[in-house]
């Protein structure tokens, strides 16, 4: 597998400033090309879930550069619990984590009083991250039920198609080949609610 190239300045500094005004940017992860915005603006949640055409209810996953930009979340953890996440990030793991003090506004966590969470291996996610200072929203960019998105070129193809047509910002970019989308386990249980790897 070749290496993934850094996210050229350029881009960089146009991803940040569609997501400085509430824009949604489309970007590779580990397996499929994901959607992101903004995670404290509800304007900007708003319209990625009505191009996502997903109900708020469901919840969104939250994606980091590393642990510090999630440590609100992560106080009310056990030194076990953090252990946990430690070991499999950054990663393709994602972790519904609890969060009582709903550090995380409402329309991330749904109906839940939890939240999904991952520290990308990505470099391309990682950069642009840490370019924004926080974590961002993560949710593929192909509708439910529909052949996920692994290119930007099928991205385009899908917006030429009339599909995704309010997406503002594509950074280019490849997955890192994994087949399927993250894992995604629950942090108290130890369920695994989404077979992932591979």
């Amino acid at each position: 597998m070749h290496p993934v190239p850094s996210v050229s300045i350029a881009q960089l500094h146009h991803a940040m400033d569609t997501l400085a005004y509430g824009g949604i940017i489309a970007y590779p992860t580990e397996a499929v090309f994901g959607l992101g915005c903004d995670v404290f603006s509800a304007d900007a949640v708003g319209r990625l879930l009505a191009l996502k055409r997903r109900p708020w209810s469901k919840g969104l996953i939250v994606v980091a550069a590393n642990v510090d930009q999630l440590a609100p979340l992560l106080e009310t953890l056990s030194a076990s619990q953090i252990d946990r996440l430690q070991e499999s990030w950054p990663g393709p793991t994602t972790w519904v984590i609890p969060d009582p003090k709903h550090t995380m506004p409402a329309w991330i966590r749904g109906q839940h009083d939890s939240v999904a969470v991952r520290i990308s291996s990505h470099p391309t996610v990682m950069q642009l991250c840490e370019a924004w200072g926080a974590p961002l929203v993560s949710t593929s960019a192909n509708y439910a039920g529909e052949e996920a998105i692994r290119t930007a070129m099928q991205l385009r193809l899908r917006q030429r198609r009339g599909q995704l047509e309010t997406l503002d910002y594509i950074v280019n970019g490849d997955s890192l080949g994994h087949k399927n989308p993250s894992e995604i386990k629950d942090l108290v249980s130890g369920q695994v609610l989404r077979i992932g790897k591979g």
